[in-house]
């Protein structure tokens, strides 16, 4: 999948994204679904890189941010200043915090204040809107 132009974003239908991503990416992170705990292929990565948004290939997070949180999904103390937009979520009869690409508005997932130290927070990211690029290549 190429880069897209941070210009095209809003410009982007359902349509243009349904015919970039598979079915499961689009329902998760363009219709706000969850993929099923401990399924992700990034879950259980231990590997040193940088993790993407799927979408757009911004960069979200290190991989020396990932830690094992137990909760099935991949989990993150810290983002880029500015990777990520922060929305009220009061779905399923719950009050959380989602988590989405500030760039291209694909849902992530959501951020909760029970994560380890130094931020306290922890980022439970669905693997779907990842991509993952090993090493220490800065883009």
């Amino acid at each position: 999948m190429s880069t897209i132009d941070p210009k095209d974003f809003a410009d982007f239908t359902p349509e243009d994204w349904r015919e970039r991503l598979d079915p499961e990416t689009f329902r998760v992170t363009r219709e706000g679904g969850t993929e099923a705990p401990f399924s992700g292929k990034l879950l259980g990565n231990k590997a040193a890189g940088r993790y993407h948004c799927v979408c757009c290939e911004s960069f979200l997070f290190e991989s020396d941010t990932k830690f094992d949180s137990g909760c099935g999904w991949p989990s993150f103390f810290r983002s880029p200043e500015g990777a990520i937009r922060y929305l009220a979520d009061h779905s399923h009869g719950m009050s959380r915090t989602e988590v989405r690409c500030a760039a291209c508005d694909a849902h992530l997932g959501h951020v909760f204040d029970d994560g380890p130290p130094p931020t306290g927070k922890r980022y439970c990211i669905n693997s779907v809107c990842l991509s993952f690029r090993p090493g220490n290549d800065p883009a």
